[in-house]
């Protein structure tokens, strides 16, 4: 099958790779522009550009798909199907209706449920067990479409938003060979998207790091958890701000250990600390740093 991918971070990566491993004609790859990054803020591409051209693929960075260029490339490819997985950016009508089997949208949730833009990291701050993978028919609205197929996996009560970003991203791979087989011998039904469950998933702030608490300390841990690797949970200990990367919950304190009593009465353990400025470190080692304040 002729196919036009979409797609730009580490996420989209195996999905392109399992195009590529299948044996479909990839025409085109599309992915955001490059930009600036580490301290020297030189340009660096995304992901998803230095896998294609490592497999000698077109790769084009638009600005924007509006305006008739990108159109004009897609048309010359004629693609049967266009896969989007993380792409970033939103596909007009005439993109979306182009191809005869339309655009699949790889989203890292089971749909409607956390739709937009950071579905694995509020799925753990919520507290979920179970998420998965949609492959959605894409229409003109913000993964609206209908449902062509759903893969569950469970969370691993431990799993940070790093853990589950890698895990799903395999899974996403896997699905979307599944589907694919199902368009070709048209055995999927598209079905839509009960709205009234519908529940979203917006872009994370920095102003979502500090851990408030008053709250209950499971809720903290699945702050920790979901925030991490970015922006991480912060939390302020006599006077000096730490990065939260990792901890767990206990009824008591543990002496030898950093801990914070919570709302609840429990107590949230910091197992992996940074302090500003420094290097992480553990909790009991810092404690042991700074027991006089």
């Amino acid at each position: 099958m002729k196919v036009v991918f979409m797609g730009t971070p580490q996420f989209a990566v195996p999905c392109l790779e399992r195009l590529i491993a299948d044996g479909h004609e990839v025409g085109a790859v599309l992915a955001q522009p490059d930009k600036p990054k580490g301290r020297g803020l030189q340009l660096a591409a995304p992901p998803v550009k230095e896998a294609a051209l490592a497999h000698g693929l077109a790769v084009f960075q638009p600005t924007t798909l509006r305006g008739g260029e990108v159109y004009d490339i897609l048309q010359k490819i004629a693609p049967e199907l266009i896969v989007v997985t993380a792409y970033g950016k939103i596909l007009p009508r005439e993109i979306l209706d182009l191809p005869p089997l339309g655009c699949v949208n790889m989203h890292a949730s089971l749909l409607p449920q956390y739709r937009g833009a950071a579905p694995i990291q509020w799925a753990i701050l919520n507290g979920e067990t179970q998420t998965g993978i949609t492959a959605m028919q894409m229409d003109a609205g913000m993964d609206t479409g209908a449902v062509l197929l759903q893969t569950t996996c469970a969370i691993p009560s431990d799993a940070t938003a790093a853990d589950l970003h890698d895990s799903l991203s395999i899974l996403a791979a896997e699905t979307l060979r599944q589907t694919i087989e199902g368009l070709q011998t048209r055995t999927l039904c598209a079905v839509p998207q009960d709205d009234a469950r519908a529940s979203y998933a917006p872009m994370l702030k920095k102003s979502m790091s500090p851990l408030d608490l008053s709250r209950e300390a499971e809720n903290l841990r699945n702050q920790v958890r979901g925030l991490f690797p970015w922006p991480m949970a912060t939390i302020k200990h006599n006077g000096r701000t730490l990065r939260v990367h990792s901890c767990h919950v206990a009824i008591e304190p543990d002496d030898a250990q950093l801990c914070v009593q919570c709302g609840d009465g429990a107590y949230l353990c910091l197992d992996v600390v940074q302090p500003e400025g420094k290097r992480a470190m553990s909790g009991a080692s810092y404690k042991r740093g700074h027991a006089g304040g």
